[in-house]
């Protein structure tokens, strides 16, 4: 998929999580390990967005490999060490399809 995609439905995903009472903390945070497309605060809880954005929601939720998941925790806990952060935080996704935009929560658990 080309950045412009990528960079398109990574606005619209920050639209949508604007629009359910998140606040953006800070976008395309990268580490050695990987890169956080999203940090959003909602009720003093700390949200990890991963974006995948795909005409087909099965196609985007499939990209989200372990491998991926392990680099992106690992760039989460960088950044909790590199902010000195003591706060609850879980790891979403946000799917982004031609239709739609879904918010999946706590896809770690």
């Amino acid at each position: 998929m080309s950045r412009a995609v990528g960079d398109i439905g990574e606005q619209r995903a920050v639209e949508y999580l604007q629009g359910r009472g998140f606040t953006m903390v800070d976008r395309n945070v990268s580490s050695r390990f990987g890169e956080i497309d999203i940090i959003a605060m909602k009720n003093e809880v700390l949200h990890f967005i991963e974006v995948k954005s795909s005409y087909s929601y099965e196609i985007a939720v499939q990209n989200i490999t372990p491998a991926k998941m392990k680099k992106f925790l690992r760039t989460v806990d960088v950044y909790m060490k590199k902010h000195q952060l003591d706060i609850t935080y879980c790891i979403d996704a946000v799917i982004v399809t031609d239709d739609e935009v879904t918010l999946l929560e706590n896809i770690t658990l």
